[in-house]
């Protein structure tokens, strides 16, 4: 494997805040244009929790998390495009691994790998998802074989 793209070093980001709100109205077809908007404007994650809510209703818990200075951008989103009329949030710190991308080649051509380290140890190993999927598409391979290929590539 090569190295192709950049490398982060693994820390402590102590500026970070969790969002959240509880949807019992908001249509579900809303909430896909919502999570792009969020990631649009700076989130670093988003993501939904089937919850059930006061009078037994069941509702969505939409979670994200950002760096402090995209707060406030982003709470306008989910009061413009959601129906919350309030939400929470949570100063938060997070430890990220550090991050390597290095390139793979496979006998459908090149595959970036993501490596996720800590001290120095590989941790974490995936291909690139967008990646094996179009080698799927593109080689009518079922994406599991695809996968599987990349495993056994790597050891």
């Amino acid at each position: 494997m090569s190295q192709r793209f950049s490398h982060y070093d693994e820390h402590e980001d102590a500026n970070m805040m969790k969002v959240e709100v509880n949807l019992d109205d908001t249509p579900p077809e809303w909430l896909g244009y919502v999570m792009d908007k969020l990631f649009e404007l700076g989130a670093n994650d988003v993501y939904y929790i089937p919850i059930f809510m006061k009078k037994n209703r069941p509702g969505i818990l939409l979670q994200l998390l950002c760096d402090q200075s995209k707060l406030d951008s982003l709470k306008d989103v989910l009061f413009k495009e959601t129906t919350t009329l309030g939400l929470r949030y949570y100063p938060l710190s997070v430890h990220r691994l550090e991050r390597r991308f290095q390139s793979l080649t496979t006998p459908w051509g090149e595959v970036q790998i993501k490596e996720g380290l800590h001290n120095g140890e590989v941790m974490q190993r995936s291909p690139e998802y967008d990646e094996c999927k179009q080698i799927a598409e593109q080689y009518d391979v079922p994406l599991k074989e695809v996968y599987n290929r990349i495993w056994q590539l790597l050891g």
